[in-house]
């Protein structure tokens, strides 16, 4: 078997079911198809567990790229597409079970509860703006795109700044958690803005200080 067949037939499957279980177990908790349990308050856990899921699969979208240049690793770059889809698929989750189970469909308390808490602003806009790395992320948005394609999906770092931001503003005591997310996306993104200075002076025509030392 190929490399490109192993990741074909055995890591995306693989992948693709782990990041679906948590869907499914919330469901099956829902449904009463399982032992587990939501809790005394179902839609507050619903909407938060949907809400760190995203979290978490953003995060490990922006880890792949770090992972490969660590590991020489190419072939995880296989694996991010289907990361970062489904980090959208959980932030809509979140969203649809905040809209439905919580506000019930009501366009003028939505409206007001976007207006009221900024926090939910803020996370409304984290998720419009996934909305279009979600729908180009086809081979075929990449051909038609070109060179803005690779413009257009570094919007996943505003998107990822926005996604912490709303998770920290609706913490209330404990901002452990938060700050450890926030935590791990500097590491992230320092670690590109890093690389991205190392490159530029290994180019910059300025004689040997242009090459990196080795650490």
């Amino acid at each position: 078997m190929t490399v490109a067949q192993r990741y074909r037939w055995l890591w995306k499957p693989a992948l693709f079911a782990a990041a679906l279980a948590p869907a499914a177990l919330m469901l099956g908790a829902a449904l009463g198809l399982t032992q587990a349990s939501l809790g005394v308050d179902p839609v507050r856990t619903i909407i938060h567990r949907c809400g760190m899921t995203a979290l978490q699969l953003l995060w490990l979208t922006l880890a792949v790229t770090p992972l490969r240049q660590l590991t020489g690793n190419n072939d995880l770059q296989r694996l991010r597409r289907m990361l970062g889809l489904f980090a959208a698929f959980y932030a809509s989750l979140h969203f649809m079970a905040w809209a439905w189970l919580d506000q019930g469909l009501d366009l003028r308390a939505i409206g007001n509860d976007i207006a009221k808490r900024p926090y939910i602003t803020i996370g409304l806009l984290a998720l419009l703006l996934m909305a279009p790395l979600a729908i180009t992320s086809t081979n075929g948005w990449m051909r038609r795109l070109g060179l803005r394609w690779q413009w257009l999906h570094r919007l996943v770092y505003p998107v990822a700044l926005l996604a912490v931001w709303h998770f920290w503003w609706q913490v209330k005591k404990d901002y452990r958690e938060p700050l450890a997310y926030a935590a791990m996306l500097s590491l992230l993104l320092g670690w590109r803005i890093l690389r991205r200075r190392n490159r530029t002076r290994a180019t910059s025509p300025s004689g040997s200080a242009t090459v990196p030392e080795k650490t």
